[in-house]
């Protein structure tokens, strides 16, 4: 049994996390909720609900930042919506084309689209600060 404890140590013992701090700019209404989420790239970006951790905050200003803390290293992305009248969910007009504003990691957007993983990623491999414009 020690000999168990002492493998599943030395296993896990190397694993190096770090803090992603986040600055949402770009906030237009000082009005309902923030959905935070990130991904990696196993998980189905970017689908709220199916991120690796998420948090829901509420709007406070005209920017903000939240800190993901204990993350291990690797690739990430991150999503962001304001959920202006509280649904819970990004509302989207008949085309299916968003009405409230959000944002991903490295600013990525597309046209007609959500950017792709690759297109939003970026690495952890030390404490990180990322600043996402929502519009």
């Amino acid at each position: 049994m020690k000999l168990l404890f002492l493998i599943f140590i030395l296993l896990f013992s190397g694993v190096k996390t770090h803090t992603l701090s986040i600055h949402i700019s770009g906030i237009s209404k000082i009005k309902g909720s923030l959905f935070i989420a990130i991904f990696r790239a196993t998980d189905d970006f970017p689908v709220f609900g199916k991120q690796y951790k998420g948090i829901v905050k509420e709007v406070e200003g005209k920017s903000q930042n939240y800190n993901f803390d204990n993350l291990p290293e690797g690739e990430y992305a991150l999503a962001i919506y304001q959920d202006a009248n509280r649904n819970k969910i990004l509302d989207k007009n008949l085309l299916g084309i968003p009405t409230e504003i959000y944002g991903f990691s490295n600013n990525a957007r597309r046209n007609f689209s959500a950017p792709s993983f690759q297109e939003a990623k970026f690495k952890l491999n030390k404490d990180l600060q990322q600043t996402v414009f929502l519009k």
